[in-house]
């Protein structure tokens, strides 16, 4: 079974939209956040705290999964549900920023890319064809083209370039996908460049992929130019197929997506900063290093729903993260996940209450007060 996207309302202020995702493991809404797994586990938490916080689909890497334990190691033990045992959707990406940022540009080919692993150094090489027989063998729900991912900046001669090889693979990899349960979505690359975002947009719509992801962003731009680029490929994305915005994960950054239209989200932040100790509140991030805290015994937010805002203090959780407490960690990703996903849920009811655009701003002058 392909998944099915169905838009139930359309905000009659921006290009933002509510709809549902059914896949073979279940039906998810949309707008949502997705939260990474990144070795076939989010950091420091279990599959059933992810769903606690509201987690409807996981996201896991090709790559890390390839190198360490093995796609076969994983397909062997029943595909990447089994292994880890979540019973909901999952989406692995390509592999593809990963092993261009162990890459040098002159291992790019036609036929793939040459890089060195980043655990023992020996010496690989992924194409197209190899990335989608890895993603067939996990057997993720939806999985992803392998794409180039230039640097930013990059040259509008490398740019072009860099694009139409994209074009090349993603319809090398949609000619060998063989696993009648996955969805594959196509990627849209360009970098800043206007024309080239547009042209990457509609060539790829033409391979008629189950849905379309834009790349290549939050790769070190401005905001300005992430949401040009998001701006000069969405429009040609078909309404029909959910659109995906990859790496993006910062409050605002989700709120400036959806009212382009963007469906889907996934990042690695919120774990990441809750192991620096640092917490999504909506008046903006908190840092529990900061010595006010020492004797602050409230939650992280009040009225916030959360497993760990309802059991724990700004106090507690500070004394961990000073000590060092793997537990700390988990508190604060607890609370950083369920804080994503509640922004999610927020931005649907407001969507289905035509009322989106006046809560973005309110969210945002808060947020940034």
């Amino acid at each position: 079974m392909k998944i099915k996207y169905r838009i139930q309302k359309e905000d009659i202020d921006s290009n933002s939209r509510y709809g549902i995702i059914e896949t073979p493991r279940g039906s998810f809404e949309t707008p949502m956040f997705m939260p990474v797994g990144t070795q076939a586990t989010i950091k420091s938490m279990t599959p059933e705290m992810a769903k606690e916080c509201g987690g409807a689909i996981i996201l896991s890497n090709t790559y890390h999964l390839w190198e360490r334990p093995g796609e076969d190691v994983i397909f062997d033990a029943g595909g990447l549900h089994e292994f880890m045992n979540y019973d909901g959707p999952i989406l692995t990406d390509s592999g593809g920023f990963q092993v261009f940022s162990l890459a040098n540009p002159k291992d790019i080919n036609e036929e793939g890319v040459y890089f060195k692993s980043n655990i023992d150094g020996k010496k690989l090489f992924l194409s197209p064809e190899k990335s989608i027989e890895i993603q067939n063998k996990l057997g993720a729900d939806i999985i992803m083209s392998f794409d180039e991912c230039p640097p930013y900046p990059s040259t509008y001669e490398y740019m072009k370039e860099s694009v139409e090889r994209t074009l090349r693979w993603a319809k090398r990899g949609k000619d060998v996908h063989n696993n009648d349960k996955q969805s594959l979505f196509g990627i849209v690359q360009g970098g800043e460049f206007e024309d080239l975002r547009k042209h990457s947009a509609l060539e790829t719509v033409k391979l008629d992929f189950d849905g379309y992801s834009i790349g290549g962003t939050s790769v070190g731009e401005g905001k300005d130019v992430m949401y040009k680029m998001v701006d000069y490929a969405i429009n040609y994305l078909p309404k029909d197929k959910p659109r995906y915005l990859m790496g993006v994960g910062d409050p605002i950054d989700i709120l400036e997506a959806v009212s382009r239209g963007v469906d889907m989200f996934d990042c690695v932040l919120p774990t990441r900063i809750a192991r620096h100790g640092n917490a999504f509140t909506r008046s903006g991030k908190i840092n529990l290093k900061n010595a006010k805290f020492k004797y602050d015994h409230t939650p992280l937010e009040d009225n916030c729903d959360c497993y760990t805002c309802k059991h724990y203090k700004k106090s507690y959780i500070r004394h961990l993260i000073i000590s060092k407490e793997t537990l700390g960690g988990t508190l604060l990703s607890i609370h950083n996940i369920r804080f994503l996903i509640k922004l999610t849920e927020d931005i649907r009811m407001k969507i289905k209450e035509n009322n989106f655009l006046e809560f973005k701003e309110e969210f945002i002058k808060k947020y940034n007060n």
